[in-house]
């Protein structure tokens, strides 16, 4: 998985840092006011706040040290990543069964987003997600 690039101007994408339950709502925020200044639509931001609200709460739940977010626009999509201190997350598996307790949240995110990609390096794991315009 390639970093992100700079955009026409130069700029790098823009990246936020939490560490706490206290900071999810910035982190929507963020994600929200970032996708729809790049054109994304309500409804497909709603789905790319979701996503990342579960990426960031599983940080915060699984890991230490918090994480952070970074937004920018590739090719007609929203890209985001989502980077921590965790192990390795596996897609591609099902929902839990409805009387499982938890275990939803990166099904739900692999079901949302267009594309969701993990990759676990040195400096931590990068989940990044694709949603259309």
């Amino acid at each position: 998985m390639n970093p992100p690039e700079p955009d026409a101007g130069g700029a790098l994408p823009k990246t936020l840092s939490y560490r706490e339950a206290g900071d999810l709502n910035a982190v929507r925020q963020f994600v929200r006011g970032h996708a729809l200044a790049l054109g994304m639509s309500e409804a497909r931001t709603e789905l790319l706040m979701l996503a990342v609200n579960e990426l960031a709460t599983n940080t915060m739940q699984h890991t230490t040290g918090g994480g952070r977010v970074r937004v920018w626009a590739d090719a007609g999509q929203v890209v985001c990543d989502v980077v921590d201190q965790g192990p390795p997350r596996t897609f591609q598996r099902p929902m839990p069964a409805p009387e499982a307790v938890r275990g939803r949240g990166l099904a739900i995110v692999e079901r949302i987003c267009d594309q969701v990609d993990s990759v676990s390096g040195p400096d931590g794991t990068t989940v990044r997600l694709r949603l259309h315009l």
